[in-house]
């Protein structure tokens, strides 16, 4: 998969050797950012799995994806969009075909079978063009007048259905699925800062104090997503100061990717400000601050200062 993005022009994370976490791979192109899963079995793939990497699409305005070669059902066929808990899913041959290729799917797999999106505003113009009854052409596609008016207003239809339309009509009316194209229909989550690692639930409870919002992650490199209206952080939390090299590096590829700025917070500063372009601040500078932007410009300091060594 790393192969056929970077072909295909985006700028693509390191893969992450880590096991029980909601994504492995994450990359840009442009606007584009796609976080994505790889399984072979995609029946693996957990509900909360799915609602994490929901989440992190919803916060980084991206694109969840899943790459699966099977399931219980069978093999995942080219040219098929299928989906697990709202989280789209297409086969390497797939992925290949659509942005190497600019072959897209045409097909979705849904409960009850396989469906094409129709051309709505087309389908109700042609109708009305010629003159047809909303009776008639149900009656030639086997479906109900009702049926007919939700095509009209973007429903799919099933592939024989879409045939019989696009023969009787002599119009194309099948569009294209963009596997990348996601919107979320959740409602608002109100997340709760419960975390049994002390040192975890003070940073969280701190930052909300400075008027940020705290969204707490359990399968992921870093511990939350930190945020105002104007600024995401990638936050971690390190209790083993062993670890915070290995730890940094993973957040920080991470972080330039989605080309957001990321923080790992520790008890105590003893060292270097930052690893890998990563920020770490203690805990005890943190409860010295009283406003967000101080956060804010001290993260910015510290990743920047490893940009400016890197240089010299």
């Amino acid at each position: 998969m790393r192969e056929i993005l970077s072909r295909a022009g985006f700028y693509v994370s390191k893969p992450l050797n880590m096991r029980s976490i909601s994504f492995d791979i994450v990359a840009r192109r442009d606007k584009t950012l796609i976080i994505a899963k790889i399984l072979s079995n995609v029946d693996a793939f957990s509900k909360e799995n799915a609602n994490e990497m929901k989440t992190l699409a919803e916060a980084l305005q991206a694109s969840p994806l899943m790459i699966g070669e099977r399931s219980s059902s069978g093999d995942m066929e080219d040219g098929i969009v299928y989906s697990r808990f709202s989280v789209p899913i297409i086969n390497l041959q797939t992925l290949n075909d659509y942005l190497l290729e600019g072959v897209p799917p045409f097909i979705c797999a849904a409960p009850g079978g396989l469906y094409v999106k129709l051309d709505s505003e087309i389908l109700r113009k042609v109708r009305d063009e010629k003159g047809i009854s909303l009776g008639n052409l149900a009656e030639v596609a086997g479906v109900s007048r009702r049926t007919i008016q939700m095509y009209e207003s973007g429903m799919g239809a099933m592939i024989d259905v879409a045939i019989r339309l696009e023969d009787f009509l002599k119009q194309p009316l099948v569009m294209p699925v963009d596997p990348l194209e996601y919107h979320s229909h959740e409602k608002e989550r109100l997340y709760q800062l419960k975390t049994s690692d002390p040192l975890s639930r003070q940073i969280f409870e701190r930052l909300v104090g400075l008027g940020l919002s705290v969204t707490p992650t359990s399968k992921c490199p870093f511990e939350a997503l930190t945020a105002d209206s104007k600024i995401l952080i990638l936050t971690g939390v390190m209790t083993d100061e062993s670890k915070i090299l290995e730890k940094a590096r993973t957040v920080s590829d991470i972080s330039k990717v989605t080309e957001r700025k990321s923080v790992i917070f520790i008890e105590r500063i003893r060292s270097r400000p930052s690893v890998e372009g990563t920020a770490l601040v203690g805990m005890d500078e943190l409860k010295k601050l009283e406003e967000m932007e101080r956060l804010f410009d001290l993260v910015t300091e510290r990743s920047e200062s490893h940009a400016k060594r890197s240089v010299q």
